[in-house]
């Protein structure tokens, strides 16, 4: 009796372990410059903890330039993300514009702990490795945005300005109203919701939601306007689109959702002014036409965090930073002095 026991016990351990090796457990990321794994074809720098992250750079130089910018891309993007800026304008601006595959993505290692906090510690050792000074610029797109909120709250002193375009919301952040985000949720296509659900509340089954073929997950069905279509058809067209998830999708893509919609470390709404001598000034940049981001929750974080400069611009979708006007005025709106880039439009 008691050896049947032991064996059925062994047996469904043993049944466990095959199932969560098998459905529930990701492979581990396919690291760039080892054997089977992609090859290396940018500069990168390594973190204290041993991950080197890649990157890339943009208009003058360090040594020449009066702004350094710091850009974080968005899902399913990477380091050489289309840039709609000319070499002449960031001539003009005198910019330099540094751009790196996070964590995970193109030829940046994974990082399985990877975290809304640990984004901006890796910003602000990628700024220290390359020695662009103790301050600089900050721009997040769409769920790349997350990294800006990090770097409002845990390096605000590293900060000389910040702008957050598009930024992806969480329904579940506790300062919400629960109506209102309940209202915006219920606006997502039924895969959005039941995806970023299993995200907040079931991380641990999120490797297998994304792999299983029986349900729909994240499609573009009804979550991009007609001119986000034309700019995706054409981002899709690109050779870089198909290195940016090469290191495998669950310690990018995934690593993504989980960390945006997830349980964050800190309340949004706890956050105070980083420029209370008006030094600097925080941006959020929103399209009219964004289906995929909730605009009233944005409008409302903007309107309780009032030293945010929110900008709502008619007629563009989510991928407005895509477009060479939205990306011109959310650029020179974050390096005017702030008393002019208050005033700023399109």
């Amino acid at each position: 009796m008691i050896l049947s026991i032991g064996v059925a016990f062994a047996l469904g351990a043993l049944i466990i372990w095959v199932v969560h090796r098998a459905l529930l457990k990701p492979p581990p990321a396919k690291k760039c410059g080892f054997p089977n794994g992609p090859a290396m074809t940018s500069p990168r720098v390594q973190l204290h903890d041993g991950r080197y992250l890649a990157y890339r750079e943009l208009g003058v130089s360090k040594e020449e330039a009066q702004f350094k910018v710091i850009i974080c891309h968005g899902l399913d993007s990477c380091k050489d993300m289309e840039l709609p800026i000319s070499q002449e304008l960031m001539e003009e601006l005198k910019v330099y514009i540094l751009i790196y595959d996070r964590a995970g993505y193109c030829e940046s290692d994974a990082y399985p702990a990877r975290s809304v906090k640990s984004e901006a510690f890796d910003i602000q050792e990628l700024a220290d490795k390359l020695e662009i000074g103790t301050k600089f610029y900050v721009i997040g797109c769409s769920v790349g945005a997350h990294a800006i909120w990090s770097c409002l709250k845990y390096i605000p002193h590293r900060l000389l300005g910040a702008s957050m375009v598009v930024p992806t919301v969480n329904f579940w952040w506790p300062s919400l109203p629960s109506a209102l985000s309940q209202q915006s949720f219920n606006k997502l296509p039924q895969s959005y919701k039941r995806t970023l659900w299993i995200a907040h509340y079931t991380p641990w089954l999120f490797y297998w939601w994304m792999t299983q073929k029986w349900f729909p997950k994240l499609g573009r069905e009804g979550v991009f306007s007609d001119s986000d279509e034309i700019i995706l058809n054409r981002l899709l067209e690109r050779p870089e689109q198909k290195k940016v998830l090469q290191q495998g999708q669950h310690d990018s893509f995934n690593r993504d959702i989980l960390c945006s919609y997830g349980k964050w470390e800190f309340d949004l709404m706890a956050l105070t002014n980083p420029f209370p001598d008006n030094k600097g000034s925080v941006h959020m940049w929103q399209g009219s036409e964004d289906r995929m981001v909730p605009i009233e929750l944005n409008h409302f974080i903007a309107q309780k965090l009032t030293w945010i400069q929110y900008h709502e611009i008619p007629n563009h979708g989510h991928l407005l930073v895509h477009e060479a006007e939205p990306f011109e005025a959310i650029l020179r709106a974050l390096l005017a002095p702030p008393s002019i880039s208050s005033e700023a439009t399109l």
